[in-house]
């Protein structure tokens, strides 16, 4: 049976009074005034974060120096928070580490899995991928198999299982689709590839900390992820990659830096790969902005005590449900993009306008809801609709946040608020 809709806000305040999530809405910074639906591209600030920076920069680096490499445990910060993401994404301890971007983990990965699929079976030489992927897993898509001598095939989300063949080397597909929100079946479509012949590389970066993920029981072979959306990491955190440990130690990725050698320290000319994930390590780790990510991090870790990543899917769920419900009701002007089935959306709701997207939300935004704003593609008719994005963090959102959003987006509408000349302006972030 669905859940009772929620018809008044006096319900959504009463969601909230027995939101078992609640008490951790005090363990992050947040404006007063601001209903914050963007947590999908940057996570509020935890409270620990600032006084965590100030201790790394003051004391660590100010006082420690250089010694702070081994007392503070700098050089163990890669693992230490990888084992932290790894039990929210179902990875064992010393199976995942934070380094770099998300664009260069996909570099590193894919360049491997190219590798093991080229000396497997030479003739597998298509990369396939979702045509609405991520651009940057896109671009790095590109670049690899114009360099190798691959195809890369795009298709939409309903054809790929279809598509998989004795030709296919990866597939490579992000877990929630960022425009949409379309959360794909990862055990599913990995046991496709696999029957298929090929190997299957996850981008995480729009479900961890946000949905429950098992990589192990998904049948993923690599993963890569985000540290600044529902990690909460800060702009720009590091990110994290995953290899199954059945590949790991078989081939070494091709960013070949000194933090990924067998022993950094012994300074020899010649490159011995490190055993297990630490070979996915590259250069220098950044150590500021690494302590800012564990800070994020332990926010996801506390919801442990208060039913973990189920207990914030359930509320996530909740919480999407009511605002798409409320703003289908007000909002006749806009189309849901997101999957009405809560078994394939995220932790986002999609909506399109055909024409005024950008405006809309840049005037929902001065009356303090953040969302955001993400641009069609006209040449794929799919995909040609321009989009209003609004991510749903059950960390730190409550179910009168939903609510009231789409009454303030009712009343940008209704009024037509966002015809004023400001917000037509195209910003460089949109």
């Amino acid at each position: 049976m669905s859940p009772a809709p929620v018809t008044t806000r006096a319900q959504a305040a009463a969601l909230d009074a027995a939101d078992p999530l609640a008490p951790l809405r005090e363990l992050f910074e947040l404006p007063p005034g601001v209903i914050y639906l963007d947590g999908n591209s940057l996570g509020a600030l935890p409270r620990a974060t600032a006084a965590r920076v100030r201790e790394v920069v003051e004391q660590e680096w100010g006082q420690g120096l250089i010694r702070s490499w081994n007392s503070a445990g700098w050089m163990t910060l890669a693992s230490r928070i990888g084992d932290k993401i790894g039990r929210l994404v179902g990875a064992a301890p010393g199976e995942l580490v934070v380094t770099d971007s998300t664009s260069v983990n996909v570099f590193k990965a894919l360049s491997a899995a190219l590798t093991m699929a080229r000396l497997a079976s030479p003739d597998r030489r298509v990369i396939v991928s979702e045509r609405s992927n991520f651009p940057t897993d896109l671009y790095i898509a590109e670049s690899l198999a114009r360099e190798r001598g691959f195809e890369l095939r795009l298709l939409d989300a309903p054809d790929l299982a279809a598509a998989l063949d004795t030709r296919t080397a990866v597939l490579m597909l992000t877990h929630v689709n960022y425009r949409n929100g379309m959360m794909h079946d990862m055990a599913a479509l990995s046991r496709a590839a696999h029957e298929a012949g090929a190997l299957v590389i996850w981008d995480l970066a729009h479900s961890a900390g946000a949905v429950p993920v098992d990589l192990h029981g998904g049948g993923a072979d690599f993963a890569v992820g985000c540290g600044y959306k529902y990690l909460n990491g800060g702009p720009g955190a590091p990110a994290f990659v995953w290899v199954h440990p059945r590949h790991v130690d078989h081939f070494q990725q091709p960013l070949s830096g000194w933090i990924g050698h067998a022993a950094p320290f012994e300074f020899t000319p010649g490159y011995r790969p490190a055993a297990g994930i630490s070979r996915y390590l590259c250069g220098t780790p950044a150590v500021l902005s690494m302590a800012a990510l564990e800070c994020g991090v332990d926010t996801l870790l506390a919801a442990e005590r208060h039913g973990g990543m189920a207990a914030i899917r359930t509320k996530s769920l909740a919480m999407s449900r009511l605002f798409a419900a409320r703003v289908q009701a007000l909002c006749p002007a806009l189309t849901l993009a997101s999957p009405r089935d809560d078994a394939h959306r995220g932790s986002q709701v999609c909506f399109s306008h055909p024409a005024h997207a950008y405006a809309i939300m840049q005037a929902l935004i001065a009356r303090g809801v953040i969302g955001d704003f993400r641009a069609g593609d006209p040449a794929h008719p799919p995909d040609a609709a321009d989009i209003l994005r609004f991510g749903f963090t059950p960390l730190y959102l409550r179910f009168v946040d939903a609510w009231d959003a789409a009454e303030h987006l009712h009343q940008v509408l209704a009024a037509e608020e966002w015809r004023r000349p400001e917000f037509n302006r195209r910003q460089a972030v949109t």
